[in-house]
């Protein structure tokens, strides 16, 4: 079977969505009038497919979930939005008047980023980008971006590349999911099988598919804040609170030591 080629998935299905929403792009409708849903694929290493729209992604803020609000309550200072994507949280804190940067490696999503009127953005890896001499008080993760952690080989080096970009007494503010109150069989058994293979139990192994177009696998974690708590260790981050409120999503409020 041919194997789809490997592009910028985000950005492409950003760009739709936001020709669905706003009504300009390339390719806002289908059959003439009626809009063609953009629907977002994930795809797991065990064979499992997801799906859901991508509208979320451009969210205004009387859509978003209570823990969002919550999150941006606890900003200060200068804020790096982690995984910016469309700039959805970066751009309400412009709105308030924050001096916010949006970072992101899609191209495409940096592009409607900018599109709707996000000032700053950054278009790089973490990893980069923590070489550049600007300083940060706040890292934003939302979004579920918590999982940009992959797992406990990946953590010590994204934490020390946002410690290589924090003030004194910075803090993150990341969302996470806590994937162990499931009772579906599917999801049980692929923890138990990320176990035996060393991993933790939801780490999980995806690419991302967007009509043609494929990303490369990548790991993207799901964990409880214990687990979050075992990779802070050794790192220049403590633990500071955990707002789970809205379980099985959670806050976690990470401090830089000293």
């Amino acid at each position: 079977m041919e194997q789809p080629p490997i592009g910028d998935v985000f950005g492409e299905m950003i760009r739709d969505a936001y020709a669905v929403r706003t009504g300009v792009g390339p390719r806002p409708l289908a059959g003439g009038r009626v809009p063609r849903p953009v629907i977002e694929v994930i795809e797991r290493d065990d064979g499992l497919i997801n799906g859901a729209p991508a509208d979320h992604y451009l969210g205004e803020p009387a859509e978003w979930q209570p823990h969002d609000h919550r999150a941006l309550r606890l900003c200060r200072g200068h804020v790096l939005d982690v995984g910016t994507g469309a700039g959805r949280t970066a751009i309400e804190l412009q709105r308030r008047g924050m001096a916010v940067t949006g970072l992101d490696t899609s191209p495409g999503a940096i592009d409607v980023a900018r599109r709707r009127g996000l000032r700053d953005t950054v278009l790089n890896t973490v990893d980069a980008f923590a070489g550049a001499s600007v300083r940060y008080d706040t890292f934003l993760l939302l979004g579920n971006n918590l999982g940009l952690l992959e797992g406990p080989s990946r953590a010590p080096a994204l934490l020390a590349a946002l410690a290589r970009l924090a003030n004194p007494g910075a803090r993150i503010i990341a969302q996470g999911t806590d994937p162990y109150g499931t009772t579906d069989p599917v999801h049980v058994a692929y923890h138990q099988r990320n176990r035996e293979r060393g991993r933790l139990g939801g780490q999980l192994r995806l690419r991302l598919r967007y009509r043609r177009l494929a990303t490369e696998w990548f790991d993207y974690l799901n964990c409880s804040a214990e687990e979050l708590e075992m990779l802070l260790q050794g790192t220049p981050w403590r633990l500071k609170a955990i707002d789970d409120e809205d379980r099985p999503y959670y806050l976690a409020v990470m401090e830089l030591a000293g």
